[in-house]
């Protein structure tokens, strides 16, 4: 692979967030990353779940999900002691950006990654994310931890670099807190906070710049923590005012988080000077922050609850000769920064990094090529050596061996309360790994032992509760609800919302949707709920209902990728085709990884006559879910208009043709639409008919109704449809939407005019026909318009409208196009005999 970039920087800027960002921008506030925004690319960053930094940071500096990394918390056992420590490197199980770098014979520098302690032995320089902490007063021995610097000999060099807070003077927290001078720091400490969280940062920035300038480097990576501090100490005061904060504390606090941004532009003006022209700048964040009505007014007292502050979208933006232009970039993961910078050094990313070299931001087409893994390559990669790397877990449970055993000292009450804490949430955060990697049964292994260790802790429960819902297990669901409803400090109207998607998994729509809006009395607020209480709308097809809520959800979180997915559907059965595609386009630019709304995107291309489009968004979906089977329907249907017939119309075909159980014809229509008469001609024109002799002749249908009983349960039933392979079934207009996806079918639709059909049912019913039933004629109407949005939506089905009364006059023109519908299968000339006009008995007059 060819080299692209002659050095890159990398910066990370904690929880920073578009949605502050772009006011300052606009008022020029932020003129150096304005730059960058305006040469560069920028796009939102997908966070993954659980958003704690040390996790994350990791994952951006190896590719990996934190499974394979290896990072999973804050804190971690200490095998020495027995109680807990921060989390260090040793822990981490795999091999970052910079050690492959390393291999390479290239030079880095890392300044404060989180967790980069103790400092791995790199070619170039490395200082932990323990160098710039501060815990003792202004002019007592400020010590650096061991292990903080490598080379060792550089400590003495750094150390003075370092900034403590109390030499921070008014200069420098006016521009934060301008009426600083009215506060009584005796009783409110939160500007020593705020010195603190501004020190550090300037100490990271030391060492950065005298890094940059003072020695020679190819890859630079530098870690500013200090937006996610502002944030969780004074985003709460950030405008506008939220009503739980008082009018003094917003007066004094409001500049805080804004001044932040600022700071760090001043910071990114520098470091931007001492690159060069010729680096390419990657600047990246693990998560957001919530900065407006979405923000909580209090966290629950829950391990890492100042997570819930957290957005799950980063920023993103690079700078550099090869990339595009003033562009936006859509779909970017915390994964994809590692296999990135890879390819810009023309170093190739592995195949089991999790992320993607993110081609798109390339002006020229690169090809990029993976080996197997940088894992089992011999070499030195700059790592510590192999008995200095632990595995937490392990080693917790290796030291409670030696206690058992009587080897080493218990470590006390205190240190083994603390030591199981640290384990039990390790645990818990490498559940919610499997969780959002689709590995739920290793999910559900890891709760029900966690369970096992606290039965007190609800969060277990819920989160098993919603892997019993993926795998359909409602009845293991049905007795977590029953548990936790026994328990105290559980709010009934979560139960409600969790036992409705449970009756929605069941096809309990109607239950379900009275619990939704029990909960959404009480929780109006949420956009989940919203979402769900969508979701059930779309599937009772009351699709305008459907659309006020999704929108409703939209108006709390505009960036709820799901809600705009749920109001593509809406608009889509609406036949609001532009709209549809517009929300669809919404929900892939926040969650790119997001197969389904690519396929409805594709969908509402299709419709708008946008074929070619349609086709990529087809593609992308196979691309990203093989399984999604419908969308290779969707493909070998366009390309047989485009008339394509290449490599991959092969392989669409193979994938329809694995996936499909057979080929049915159905005759359809509302009752006494002219369905039996069609029967009889496809009989008489040679094709076979699956129907029984349940139902008999009469005098409403002297020649018999062409029925099969199995048909009636549909709804319930559909294992009897093999037996329809290769044959006509006769299927009322309301229960063709139940028909499943894993056939190929030819509708052919009998239309009547409605009064004659209502009459002839009166009849049949031996009702009056004095009255003509309106209520039911709008029902009908609204069958036939749902006939129609099931045809739009069903790729397998290929669907003619026969006019019955058409059928009956002009009877050689509507067999023609019947036969040409059919693929001339049929007998023309046999068929036609059976068409007897003297059936014709209930007439519009």
């Amino acid at each position: 692979m060819k080299r692209l970039a002659k050095k890159v920087l990398l910066i990370g800027w904690d929880a920073a967030d578009w949605k502050v960002i772009n006011p300052l921008l606009d008022s020029g506030k932020m003129p150096a990353l304005e730059k960058l925004v305006n040469t560069g690319v920028i796009g939102n960053i997908a966070t993954l779940d659980p958003p704690l930094s040390p996790m994350l940071w990791t994952s951006i500096a190896t590719g990996k999900k934190a499974n394979k990394h290896g990072i999973l918390g804050f804190v971690e056992p200490d095998p020495i002691s027995g109680s807990i420590r921060p989390v260090n490197v040793t822990s981490r199980k795999c091999r970052t950006l910079w050690n492959i770098l390393n291999y390479h014979g290239l030079k880095s520098n890392v300044v404060g990654w989180w967790p980069s302690h103790p400092a791995e032995p790199i070619n170039g320089v490395m200082v932990s994310n323990f160098f710039s902490k501060c815990s003792v007063s202004y002019g007592k021995r400020w010590p650096i931890s061991d292990g903080s610097v490598y080379p060792a000999a550089m400590t003495w060099t750094l150390k003075n670099l370092r900034i403590h807070p109390q030499e921070l003077t008014s200069a420098h927290i006016l521009p934060f807190v301008p009426l600083a001078a009215q506060i009584d720091q005796e009783k409110d400490h939160r500007l020593a906070i705020l010195a603190k969280i501004t020190a550090e940062a300037a100490s990271i920035h030391a060492v950065a710049t005298y890094l940059m300038e003072n020695t020679e480097w190819d890859f630079m990576a530098v870690y500013y923590d200090s937006i996610d501090h502002y944030g969780h100490a004074f985003m709460k005061y950030h405008p506008p005012k939220m009503s739980n904060v008082s009018e003094e504390d917003f007066e004094l606090y409001k500049n805080v988080v804004e001044g932040g941004y600022i700071f760090h532009d001043m910071m990114l003006d520098r470091l931007i000077q001492l690159a060069g022209d010729d680096t390419a700048i990657v600047i990246v964040s693990d998560h957001g922050f919530y900065s407006d009505h979405l923000r909580p007014e209090n966290l629950p007292r829950i391990p890492a609850a100042p997570a819930i502050e957290h957005r799950p979208y980063g920023i993103l933006c690079m700078k550099h000769d090869t990339l595009k232009k003033d562009e936006r970039i859509y779909g970017a993961s915390l994964l994809d920064i590692t296999p990135t910078i890879l390819t810009l050094f023309g170093i190739e990313p592995a195949k089991d990094m999790d992320g993607k070299v993110l081609t798109g931001i390339f002006q020229d087409n690169i090809a990029t090529n993976y080996i197997e893994s940088w894992e089992n390559i011999e070499g030195d990669f700059g790592t510590h050596p192999a008995h200095l790397q632990e595995d937490t877990l392990n080693s917790a449970a290796a030291l409670k061996q030696l206690v058992d055993l009587g080897y080493i000292e218990d470590p006390g009450e205190d240190n083994t309360k603390a030591l199981n804490m640290a384990i039990k949430e390790l645990k818990y955060n490498l559940s919610r790994v499997y969780f959002s990697s689709g590995n739920v049964g290793q999910t559900i292994l890891l709760l029900e032992e966690l369970q096992l260790m606290d039965n007190n802790d609800l969060r277990f429960p819920l989160d098993l509760a919603k892997c019993y819902l993926q795998k359909a297990d409602y009845k293991k669901v049905k007795h977590i609800i029953q548990f936790l409803k026994s328990r105290d400090g559980v709010n009934l109207s979560y139960l409600e919302i969790l036992e409705g998607i449970a009756l929605s998994g069941q096809n309990k729509i109607h239950a379900a949707l009275r619990l939704f809006k029990k909960a959404n009395e009480c929780l109006p607020e949420i956009p989940a709920l919203h979402i769900e209480l969508g979701k059930a709308y779309l599937s009772l097809e009351r699709f305008q209902e459907a659309l006020n809520v999704f929108n409703t959800a939209l108006e709390k979180d505009d960036e709820n990728a799901f809600a705009w997915h749920g109001l593509s559907i809406a608009h889509l059965r609406l036949g609001n085709f532009e709209d549809a595609a517009e929300s669809a386009l919404n929900a892939v630019g926040l969650l790119y990884h997001f197969p389904y709304a690519h396929y409805h995107l594709g969908e509402a291309l299709y419709n708008m006559g946008r074929f070619k489009e349609a086709m990529q968004a087809f593609e992308l979906v196979l691309n990203m879910n093989s399984k999604l089977v419908k969308a290779a329907v969707w493909l070998l249907k366009l390309h047989e208009k485009a008339g394509i017939n290449n490599s991959k119309t092969i392989y669409y075909k193979e994938l329809v043709k694995d996936y499909m159980k057979g080929n049915i014809t159905i005759v359809s229509g509302l009752p006494r639409s002219g369905t039996s008469m069609m029967m009889q001609i496809l009989q008489a024109g040679g094709m076979k008919l699956l129907t029984d002799a349940v139902r008999k002749a009469d005098d409403n249908n002297p020649r018999g109704y062409f029925e099969y009983e199995m048909v009636k349960n549909l709804t319930k039933d559909q294992s009897w449809l093999n037996k329809a392979d290769g044959k006509v079934v006769k299927i009322i207009a309301q229960l063709l939407r139940f028909l499943p996806s894993d056939f190929n079918y030819k509708v052919i639709f009998m239309r009547r005019d409605m009064y004659e059909i209502i009459v002839s049912q009166q009849k049949m019913l031996g009702r009056s026909i004095d009255k003509y039933p309106l209520s039911i004629a709008s029902a009908y109407e609204k069958e036939l318009e749902k006939v129609e949005i099931w045809h739009q939506k069903e790729p397998n089905v290929d669907l003619i409208y026969i006019d019955y009364k058409e059928l009956l006059f002009s009877q050689q023109k509507s067999l023609t196009a019947l036969n040409e519908f059919l693929g001339h299968t049929i007998n023309i000339e046999e068929a036609v005999k059976v068409i007897d006009r003297n059936l014709y008995r209930t007439k519009l007059i």
